[in-house]
């Protein structure tokens, strides 16, 4: 078992736990230590066999034994027990936004309440609003949540989506018999959310090639073993959760390859327009061939020039113009992660960020960025120890010194400025003028309805001092949506006032969505791509940003961090000199 394996069964162990109505501390004492093995240096394997385990501080007797256990024999009775004596709809219950473990106790213990359906059916007849510790309010919560969770099904995250296809792809690719191997659906048109890994292969033989798919450690289970089709449902860990999707192989032989792969990548629409392409030149295309082309077909592409249009980047066949732009070979040079410069947007020590300045700006320089800039939050954020004027201008000259001293990278002075209930900033327009940027951005009273929270951002755009809008929707994947707004109207007024918008790559943000990042590129904003990082390993998540970014078919050029420092730096100059 890895790191990471361990440290999710520890974390499913302080939740089944609580779950039982244990004390907090024993909870606790199980989250905690699945973040110490998660964080533990060297491998836990030597750790474990040399018995010093138990010399690591905040991994007690009782700990080091379930431990030892799992690396040993790679399963635990103490866990298995524990998953028995637990309704499985009570760990469902905690999907659920603002339902933690001690709510679904009570709900359990006082309405035996063991599945979603069984708390929708309470909340709609009022047992749950009488309950001690909910009230109506929390009932209506529930209720919005149970709602949501029935729109995205059982969906994961893109790049909890991408680790596990990609670890199935690796091992697939390393079995004999296998020619080409790859990832389709929507992780390879790097939708935000997926819900089933579609895998194409090419081989002489599928037979061993299916018998060895389905005999993966990754199966949890087998649904189907075909001879040229099988399904699992797969697992891996990652960090301290586990993913667990279903996941199709497809073999095929090596000259249907090409059109199965692109079958299969889809989206249906595009599909569909290929199809009636295909109709129109007197041939046939399905998922094996293109029936009635009598050239070789060595690749996607080739299928392509078939129907008479350049190849589409995956990430743009939703049957939005690609097609059409296709045939006229009018298709965007889209933007590639190497386009990257540099980062905005990114938190440190000094609000809730996990490390100093010196060690992001480090660690920006180490992934080959130019420079680095500093996020940090407001001082109205005190729940994320935003930072007062005193504070801000103690950072400023802490940057300065730090300009001074480190080579190859620039520190720019920024802020993650929040915008108040009436629009204003949550700085004086003193203060903000002494910053290289702006940020602005949301983080309270969500609750408002469409039009204040629309006039509330539309208000903080036209100030003089904003350059960007972070995270426009504030939405977090399959956790909750984001709050009412209308997004519309606050692009033209992003484009009116002449203001940058955030592309959040936090892969539980991804916000702003490819359908407005489309629609920002047609007003002419200037997109900016953020990690909105909290630590150094959050620094590369902009990368998932860029995937956003091509989906929204934006090139190098529409995307303001694509720029060297002396551009950046003359461009934000600019910007506050004209105000």
């Amino acid at each position: 078992m890895t790191k990471d394996d361990v440290a999710a069964a520890l974390d499913e162990i302080g939740t089944l736990l609580a779950l039982k109505g244990e004390n907090d501390f024993k909870c606790r004492a199980y989250s905690s230590g699945a973040r110490t093995i998660s964080q533990i240096p060297g491998d836990l394997k030597q750790l474990v066999e040399s018995k010093k385990l138990k010399d690591v501080r905040g991994i007690g007797e009782a700990l080091v034994e379930k431990i030892t256990t799992l690396v040993t024999t790679g399963r635990l009775p103490y866990l298995d027990e524990l998953r028995a004596s637990v309704p499985p709809g009570l760990i469902e219950m905690l999907r659920l936004p603002g339902v933690g473990p001690k709510k679904v106790k009570a709900l359990h213990d006082a309405l035996a309440v063991d599945s979603i359906d069984k708390l929708k059916a309470a909340c709609e007849a009022g047992d749950v609003a009488k309950l001690k510790g909910f009230g109506e309010k929390t009932a209506q919560r529930i209720l919005e949540g149970i709602n949501f969770l029935g729109t995205v099904g059982n969906r994961v995250r893109l790049d909890k989506g991408i680790a596990l296809g990609e670890r199935l792809l690796e091992k697939l690719r390393a079995m004999p018999g296998v020619i080409r191997a790859e990832l389709c659906g929507s992780v390879r048109r790097r939708r935000e959310t997926v819900k089933d890994i579609d895998i194409v292969a090419s081989a002489a033989d599928a037979g061993p090639i299916m018998d060895a798919f389905v005999k993966l450690p990754e199966v949890l289970q087998v649904v189907g073993h075909g001879e040229t089709k099988s399904s699992i449902v797969a697992e891996m860990a990652l960090g301290r959760e586990k993913v667990v999707l279903n996941a199709d192989l497809r073999v095929v032989n090596d000259e249907q390859f090409p059109v199965t792969v692109l079958h299969f990548t889809g989206s249906k629409e595009h599909n569909i327009r290929l199809r009636q392409r295909a109709i129109e030149r007197g041939l046939s295309l399905n998922e094996y061939a293109l029936t009635g082309w009598t050239k070789k077909l060595p690749d996607e592409a080739a299928v392509y020039k078939a129907l008479d249009l350049v190849w589409v980047p995956p990430e743009l066949r939703e049957d939005t113009g690609e097609v059409d732009a296709a045939e006229k070979d009018a298709l965007p040079d889209l933007i590639q992660v190497k386009d990257i410069r540099g980062v905005f947007h990114n938190h440190t020590t000094a609000s809730d960020g996990t490390a100093t300045l010196e060690e992001m700006a480090l660690a920006t320089k180490a992934l080959g960025l130019e420079y680095f800039g500093v996020g940090d939050h407001s001082q109205s954020l005190t729940v994320a120890n935003g930072l007062s004027p005193a504070r801000i201008k103690k950072q400023w000259a802490e940057i300065d010194e730090l300009n001074k001293k480190l080579k190859g990278i620039t520190i720019l002075k920024g802020t993650e400025c929040d915008i108040l209930e009436d629009g204003s900033l949550d700085y004086s327009d003193e203060l903000l003028a002494g910053f290289d940027y702006v940020v602005a951005s949301v983080h309270t009273l969500f609750g408002l309805d469409e039009a204040k929270q629309t006039a509330r951002v539309c208000k903080a755009l036209s100030h003089p001092a904003v350059t960007m809008l972070g995270h426009a929707t504030g939405r977090l994947l399959l956790r909750r949506d984001g709050y009412k707004i209308d997004l519309d109207k606050v692009l033209e007024a992003a484009a009116a006032h002449g203001k940058m918008i955030e592309i959040n790559a936090q892969p539980d943000r991804l916000d702003l969505d490819w359908k407005y990042v489309k629609r920002a590129k047609e007003l002419g904003i200037p997109l900016v791509i953020n990690p909105d990082a909290h630590s150094t390993d959050d620094l590369a998540l902009y990368v998932w940003g860029v995937d956003v970014a091509r989906r929204g078919w934006l090139t190098k050029a529409d995307v303001f961090n694509t720029k060297g420092v002396d551009e950046v730096m003359k461009e934000l100059m600019r910007r506050k000199t004209a105000k």
